[in-house]
Parts: C-alpha cells; sequence; structure tokens
C-alpha cells in the first residue's frame, strides 16, 4: 500500500512539473523546470526500479516530491494564476 502511495505521489509531483511554464519556474525564483523533471523523473524510476518505499533511493525522492508539492507548486501557481 505504501509503494502505490508514494508511486503515486511521485508520479503527481511530476506531471505537475511537466503541465507548467518553464517561465514560472524563473519568475518564483526556484530551480528551472528541467532540473525539477530530472529530479522528479529519477525519483520515481528509483522507486519503480527498486520497488523499496522505504530504501534511501525511495525516500529522497519522496523528500523531493513533497517539496515540490509544498513548496515548489504553490509558488508556480502564484506566479501563474490568472486575474
Amino acid at each position: 500500500m505504501a509503494f502505490l502511495a508514494l508511486a503515486v505521489v511521485k508520479v503527481w509531483a511530476l506531471v505537475d512539473a511537466i503541465m507548467r511554464p518553464a517561465a514560472a519556474y524563473l519568475a518564483a525564483d526556484k530551480q528551472t523546470k528541467t532540473a525539477w523533471m530530472w529530479i522528479l523523473g529519477l525519483a520515481l524510476a528509483a522507486h519503480l526500479v527498486f520497488a523499496l518505499p522505504y530504501g534511501l533511493l525511495s525516500l529522497i525522492g519522496t523528500v523531493a516530491a513533497f517539496v515540490y508539492l509544498v513548496d515548489v507548486k504553490p509558488a508556480l501557481s502564484a506566479v501563474t494564476r490568472r486575474r
């Protein structure tokens, strides 16, 4: 169950990162879109390849996904919010 839940979180973060415009990352003063796509893509790949939800690489990837969802995503939403 934990494996699936953490995989869903990582997929959600990666899909959201892909959907956002690259200029929003710079406007929000965050890492580039390419950097976040690499970080989140590698996090998801490590999670799926090693299949250990509590392994070191999976935990690092989980932290990266939650950092994106809690810090970067709201900042990008604030920058791209339509008025």
